[in-house]
């Protein structure tokens, strides 16, 4: 099996979108710094400006990230493995068919089942329809290509 790549966002930002935010992120963290070293005697009277402070380098932080392309969310199918970044923080999770006993398919979710009652859930959302059948297709093939069982699912309020 080829090796697929899904965005899991709506879009790709363009290279001018993805400089901006490093510029930005840049600005932000000079801005905090700023703060917290040209305006210290502020901070020592006043100690929720901290609060500011990180806030700001820890968006700049983001931001820059997010210009890298480190903050992209995806699936990824190879014929021996399941890469998910769903999540911009947590670290991508690697899904082996040796660990995975069962998938299920809903109409908006994927549900990995793995050993010792641990589940795994993909949550699709409504923003970004057109992904789903196509990435549902994908997981179909390789859990048929491993011998997983998989098992279509209703949704059920």
């Amino acid at each position: 099996m080829e090796k697929k790549h899904f965005p899991l966002e709506a879009r790709e930002n363009s290279k001018f979108t993805r400089i901006f935010q490093i510029i930005f992120g840049i600005l932000c963290i000079g801005i905090a710094l700023y703060w917290a070293i040209f305006q210290y005697s502020l901070l020592n009277a006043d100690s929720t400006l901290w609060i500011t402070i990180v806030f700001l380098v820890s968006f700049g932080a983001y931001q820059i990230a997010a210009g890298f392309g480190k903050i992209k969310k995806f699936i990824e199918i190879e014929g021996d493995r399941i890469i998910l970044k769903q999540n911009s923080f947590l670290p991508k999770i690697d899904i082996k068919p040796s660990d995975l006993e069962k998938i299920e398919i809903f109409p908006l979710s994927i549900c990995f089942l793995m050993g010792k009652k641990k589940k795994m859930i993909l949550r699709f959302g409504l923003s970004y329809t057109e992904i789903i059948n196509p990435v549902k297709d994908a997981v179909t093939d390789f859990a048929t290509l491993n011998g997983i069982a998989t098992e279509e699912m209703k949704e059920e309020i």
